[in-house]
């Protein structure tokens, strides 16, 4: 590749690696998957030059900046880069493919690399998921597992998964469950952007020909928003139900969120949300049973009053195709009980494909 050819996302594949030169904090909201992050200017740095910028012009800002490039520069050359081939072909980008990529691409050429700078930066990845997301989402072969809460519909998906099924994991991507309580443990949700990153790279790789079974969701998971033309389209498609019984339910959510109990006064404050929905008697109530420790009196209510309910207005009005849902009775939710489920999914795909939406929405 010449050095003049505008390198754009759809060549990254070529490269040996993607360098991204941006600060670590422009890096930790969102990057190219896969990327490697060697900054020309640490996240103070950049607030160094940047302020010199705006107090005394673009020349004291270089000055200054240039020495920490260079400083930089230096430290990469001498630690990470050092043992690379002279073969070595990087491509690298910043915000919008400037100065900070620029100067990088420069240096590496120096010493000899295939070194390439992305036209447009990480902007251009970004609109390359944008556009992704927007064109691949009315494709999509959705098969949407429906089902209260306790339904086990994210193991079954990972049943799937390991059945070589191909899947969609919102919450995975999302890193939430989806509901009031659904936050990982210790875990932080990616920011907006790095989610529909993960979205675009999942995507890129399914087979349009064959199902994609993904979970019910709203339209927000968490914090998250799911892009507006992936849930027009989720809920415009096929329809799964997980018909499990309430024993089966409230065994499975004792399991699969114990750890809700390790932090009795997360659990009470973030039962208190729900203080509008359902009044300050019952919410106490529930704040004393999260408190205490008592799961399994919390669970049986918690899904009586609030999941349920829930579950029952949101469904008819949010998919649109729920009337013509097919069912799936589910009265074991052990590990055993999930794959079974999982293998009455595809069966009935293998038996009666399920009608696919034919307009984009």
């Amino acid at each position: 590749m010449s050095h003049r050819s505008p390198v754009r996302v759809s060549d990254r594949h070529a490269f040996d690696a993607i360098i991204d030169a941006r600060s670590p904090a422009e890096f930790a909201l969102d990057h190219i998957p896969g990327a490697v992050n060697y900054p020309v200017l640490d996240d103070e740095e950049r607030r160094i030059v940047g302020t010199l910028y705006k107090q005394q012009g673009a020349f004291e800002a270089r000055r200054v900046g240039g020495a920490f490039v260079a400083a930089n520069l230096a430290r990469h050359l001498q630690g990470p880069l050092a043992d690379r081939s002279a073969r070595w072909k990087p491509l690298v980008y910043c915000w919008r493919g400037g100065m900070r990529s620029g100067s990088m691409v420069t240096w590496l050429r120096m010493v000899g690399w295939d070194a390439q700078q992305l036209q447009g930066g990480y902007k251009s990845w970004r609109r390359h998921v944008i556009d992704l997301l927007a064109a691949m989402a009315p494709q999509l072969p959705l098969r949407v597992l429906c089902g209260p809460t306790g339904s086990a519909k994210t193991r079954i998906l990972q049943a799937l998964a390991e059945r070589g099924e191909q899947v969609l994991d919102l919450e995975a991507c999302a890193r939430h469950r989806g509901s009031v309580l659904g936050g990982w443990p210790g875990v932080a949700q990616p920011s907006q952007t790095a989610f529909e990153t993960l979205l675009g790279q999942a995507l890129e790789g399914m087979d349009l020909q064959r199902p994609i079974y993904v979970e019910a969701e709203s339209s927000k998971i968490g914090r998250l928003s799911v892009p507006p033309p992936l849930i027009a389209h989720l809920r415009a498609s096929a329809c799964i139900e997980i018909n499990a019984s309430t024993t089966a339910r409230l065994e499975f959510l004792l399991r699969d969120y114990a750890n809700l109990g390790d932090d009795p006064a997360l659990l009470a404050q973030q039962l208190g949300h729900l203080r509008a929905l359902h009044g300050g008697e019952i919410i106490t109530r529930w704040q004393d049973w999260a408190h205490s420790g008592q799961l399994a009196c919390l669970f049986p209510e918690l899904m009586a009053l609030h999941y349920d309910p829930l579950y029952a207005r949101s469904q008819s009005k949010n998919l649109f195709q729920w009337a013509q849902r097919q069912s799936v009775s589910a009265n074991d939710l052990s590990p055993a009980g999930i794959g079974a489920v999982a293998d009455q999914v595809i069966e009935f795909e293998s038996n009666q494909p399920l009608a696919l939406v034919q307009q984009a929405v």
